[in-house]
């Protein structure tokens, strides 16, 4: 944990000032790793292949100065795709509306799993969550993981963005 802190700490404010919002920061695998850095641009247009490869080699440069990660690893920088994971408060009120995955690493009224819709969030950071037609109230401090699902709403918006940034 306190190495994911540190990339955050050294990564997270040189991506910030090229442009670029950080989605999120892991490790995937234990044999030869792959750390993976999701990103968005700040100004919401669509990611393209320039962006992760100019993001890619300023953080390879960083990382083979600061050498904060043991060992061999490889290093991936990508788009959170359209079923993005939701990792901040705010992406709760940016997706408001759409479908998504919850889970919490603590019940929230007998459940840990949770898929159905957003409705926002609050300035407590209580998300409202519509499920089976009931709407639970699950604290952010509580989420494990989310993401959106992919459904034929999001995919006709993906669509008509893409359409319009042409």
């Amino acid at each position: 944990m306190q190495q994911k802190h540190q990339l955050y700490d050294l990564l997270v404010p040189v991506i910030e000032k090229m442009g670029f919002e950080v989605v999120r920061i892991m490790t995937i695998g234990v044999q030869k790793p792959t750390l993976q850095i999701m990103i968005e641009r700040q100004d919401r247009k669509n990611l393209v292949v320039d962006d992760c490869a100019a993001v890619s080699r300023v953080v390879s440069d960083i990382l083979d100065e600061k050498d904060p990660i043991e060992g061999e690893y490889s290093l991936e920088v990508s788009s959170p795709g359209l079923d993005r994971p939701l990792t901040k408060p705010e992406n709760f009120s940016r997706f408001a509306g759409y479908e998504a995955k919850i889970e919490t690493d603590e019940a929230v009224e007998g459940r840990k799993r949770f898929k159905g819709k957003i409705i926002g969030i609050d300035n407590n950071q209580v998300i409202s969550f519509e499920m089976d037609d009931k709407v639970y109230d699950i604290p952010f401090n509580a989420v494990a993981k989310a993401k959106l699902l992919l459904t034929d709403a999001l995919l006709a918006e993906a669509e008509a963005e893409q359409f319009i940034d042409e």
